[in-house]
């Protein structure tokens, strides 16, 4: 637990109360440093893991979706799995190992095998002994794919109860989004504090030095999103120097840049954005 507090400490304050221009730059910034990250994944040959935990509504869905915006979709595979057969309930890790990623492919797990230390005990879906037995393997599971290259990102997004519960409401009456609230959504909001054990028991114990946990604050969105992206930049080594400063309160008004000995000035952020990539196929 101590390494996922150090890195909640470290990327809670960096985001906090942006507005919309800032936030739509800033993760434009972000994507474009994904999508470096994903050429020297692919050029290296490089095994990526990125799960994605948290309640119901707690925007996994929605982080995922931005990671995975303008990535290379040949390279990328996002794995939701629905109920286990009785097979693969028996089988916990062989069902997620069939998943994991080739060399040079990032895999996003939205939900990921750690059901069986949250979702699964919380509702009765498994026994105490999968359980217990789950707690005990999973570390060493998770290190033995390491070592073996995997490169793995374990990120919890955290909403509290009224979050959650305006989250659920909004859902209910949105046109276009009321398929994603279900009655297994209802009965497991019942279950609020025995997740929470559950959550503070696999956050406390599964938690190593080669593969923490890193909890984000998602009650807002726009944080938790850029959070998560900036997590992943910074502990992935796709670059020998990690330079990438984050963008904190306003952008600067206007920006300049020379291409070819013309000066181009008074632009706005999307502009010299645009000129700067240009500048950049010659």
């Amino acid at each position: 637990m101590d390494r996922a507090n150090y890195v909640k400490k470290k990327f809670y304050a960096a985001y906090k109360n942006l507005d919309r221009a800032v936030y739509d730059a800033e993760k434009r910034r972000l994507q474009a440093q994904l999508l470096n990250l994903q050429v020297w994944a692919i050029d290296n040959k490089k095994r990526v893991a990125i799960a994605v935990e948290g309640r119901d509504a707690a925007g996994k869905g929605g982080a995922i979706k931005r990671f995975v915006e303008y990535l290379m979709p040949k390279y990328l595979r996002v794995v939701e799995l629905g109920v286990p057969t009785k097979n693969e309930s028996r089988n916990w890790f062989r069902r997620y190992e069939k998943q994991m990623p080739k060399k040079g492919e990032i895999v996003f797990f939205d939900r990921s095998w750690y059901n069986r230390a949250l979702i699964e005990p919380t509702m009765g879906y498994c026994t105490e002994r999968q359980y217990r037995n789950f707690m005990k393997r999973v570390v060493p599971w998770e290190e033995q794919l390491i070592a073996d290259g995997l490169i793995l990102i374990k990120l919890y997004l955290s909403v509290d109860r009224d979050t959650q519960l305006f989250r659920f409401k909004e859902r209910i009456i949105h046109p276009l989004k009321y398929w994603k609230y279900t009655k297994n959504d209802e009965k497991a909001r019942v279950k609020w504090e025995s997740f929470t054990k559950y959550k503070t028991q696999m956050l406390e114990r599964t938690a190593s030095d080669a593969s923490p946990w890193v909890v984000i604050n998602a009650n807002d969105k726009m944080y938790a999103r850029l959070a998560c992206m900036l997590y992943t930049i910074y502990r992935i080594p796709y670059v020998e120097k990690q330079t990438f400063k984050p963008l904190t309160g306003e952008l600067p008004a206007k920006f300049r840049i020379e291409i070819d000995g013309v000066p181009f000035s008074n632009l706005n952020y999307r502009q010299h954005s645009v000129l700067d990539r240009l500048s950049k196929l010659h």
